[in-house]
């Protein structure tokens, strides 16, 4: 490993990986395309987890768990389905010693159990909604892979509901694209342009799906998160019936919803800088460091008492790491968490002990700009303060950059280049040939069509002919 983070100016892929490995987010695994989440990788993610799942439950969603090997035949019930992930399937022919009569799937999604276990436990109106959620890994056999962007193996949740109408499945496709929006900006400081996939980049075997897409600091784009309308494609595959009130059968109408792991990757990328990570407060594993600085045994015990002082002050109120290491030298400390980028760090030597006060240094502005002095009496509501302020900041900066990455061209070179430095919004006519020209000639996709639109109508930036709906085009991970 270099001793030194790339600079993202010299090689931005470069730069992500050092930045994952070097602040102990994450590693290769012995098998090809696989990782290794590390304890504060993992850290991460768990914040991730714990803000999704809160509110996953305060919207009546419950948590279960469905077998990580699925029939081969279950997918091949939804043909689109099974089109669409058959190059991505691992698949398992012998157990035991023997031959399978059938082959089993490694789960790459659970659309197909799950419709098979709804089927079982849906017998009226009563029954509905089913409104489950589950925490699992997914295997996707991929050939080019990334640290937390895109490994064969990677962590995610998936939401399945059942409903008695597409007008509530419909509902809660939505609802959960509004939920994944808000942990993105409220908990992630990720700015996100919730859209429509078009119909070449939806969900095999979905009616429509819709995502979260985000900006990341090379200005490529990173799908963050999908809520899927199923229809009754899945129901009708799997005879998912149900009595109505009239005492007539139906089929359900399903949805799925997931995000992943790679989640932790967009953190990385929306916010880190030559130093390392820059991580939001909200998500942080440690919310504040707190480094005691002494030069011999009488400061170092008057240091101590301060900082047991200080941690008694903070206790509850932030997630510290207090980093009392004697072998390392406060500068080296310094730069360490600046690489695992800890938001807020907290400075006491034997002046600040005199003085009565602690410096504190803001992650997300470097040097002399980030740093202030609080009064020890005054340190929980001065950091509780400062977090709310960096967190604000990360978003607001990671806005404007989107916004300074943004074209709105009008014709079809403008585009050509508008991609190559971000996202455009243009005029697309629905025509799946106009889309597949602008990928094949600039690389850029469809990202979504933005659920927010101007109103009236344009012409279409490749063919010309009048379109309803503007698009998001850009290159994307």
């Amino acid at each position: 490993m270099a001793d030194r983070v790339t600079p993202r100016s010299e090689d931005y892929s470069r730069w992500y990986t050092d930045v994952v490995q070097m602040a102990d987010l994450a590693d290769y695994a012995p098998v090809r395309g696989c990782m290794v989440i590390k304890p504060y990788g993992y850290a991460l993610w768990e914040n991730i987890k714990n803000g999704l799942d809160r509110r996953f439950k305060a919207t009546g969603h419950v948590n279960a768990y469905f077998p990580l090997f699925i029939p081969m035949s279950f997918l091949e019930k939804e043909a689109e389905h099974v089109k669409g992930f058959s190059p991505e399937l691992a698949v398992v022919t012998i157990g035991g010693g023997r031959q399978l009569d059938e082959p089993l799937v490694v789960r790459p999604t659970s659309e197909t159990v799950i419709g098979h276990m709804y089927a079982r436990w849906i017998q009226s109106y009563r029954d509905l909604p089913v409104l489950i959620n589950q925490w699992a890994n997914v295997v996707r056999w991929e050939m080019r892979t990334r640290l937390f962007l895109r490994t064969m193996e990677f962590l995610w949740q998936e939401g399945h509901t059942a409903h008695a109408t597409a007008e509530e499945a419909m509902e809660e496709t939505m609802r959960m694209l509004d939920v994944y929006a808000d942990f993105a900006i409220r908990d992630g400081a990720i700015p996100v342009i919730k859209g429509r996939k078009s119909e070449s980049e939806k969900f095999a075997g979905a009616v429509a799906s819709y995502t979260i897409e985000a900006m990341m600091g090379d200005c490529k784009a990173l799908q963050s998160g999908t809520s899927h309308f199923l229809g009754q494609n899945f129901a009708r595959a799997f005879d998912i019936q149900f009595l109505d009130e009239h005492n007539e059968r139906q089929y359900v109408w399903t949805t799925s919803w997931g995000l992943s792991t790679r989640m932790v990757g967009a953190v990385v990328m929306v916010h880190g800088d030559d130093q390392g990570l820059v991580l939001p407060p909200v998500l942080a594993p440690y919310q504040v460091v707190l480094v005691p600085i002494w030069r011999d045994e009488a400061q170092r015990a008057l240091v101590l008492e301060a900082t047991a002082r200080l941690e008694r002050l903070l206790e509850g109120v932030v997630r510290l790491k207090v980093d009392a290491r004697e072998e390392l030298s406060p500068g080296w400390k310094f730069n360490d968490w600046e690489m695992r980028g800890v938001p807020l760090r907290i400075e006491i030597g034997p002046r600040d002990v005199e003085g009565g006060q602690v410096t504190l240094a803001r992650r997300d502005q470097p040097g002399r700009a980030g740093k202030s002095t609080v009064p020890i009496e005054g340190v929980a509501d001065a950091v509780t303060e400062a977090l709310q302020n960096i967190q604000a900041a990360l978003y607001q900066r990671a806005l404007d950059f989107r916004l300074a990455h943004t074209r709105y061209p009008e014709t079809f070179e403008a585009l050509r280049q508008a991609v190559a430095e971000g996202f455009a919004y243009a005029w697309w006519c629905g025509s799946a040939a106009c889309e597949a020209r602008v990928k094949e000639e600039t690389t850029a996709t469809i990202r979504c069509i933005p659920l927010e639109q101007p109103g009236g109508s344009g012409p279409c930036i490749v063919c010309g002919e009048k379109a309803a709906e503007q698009a998001v085009f850009g290159r994307a991970y």
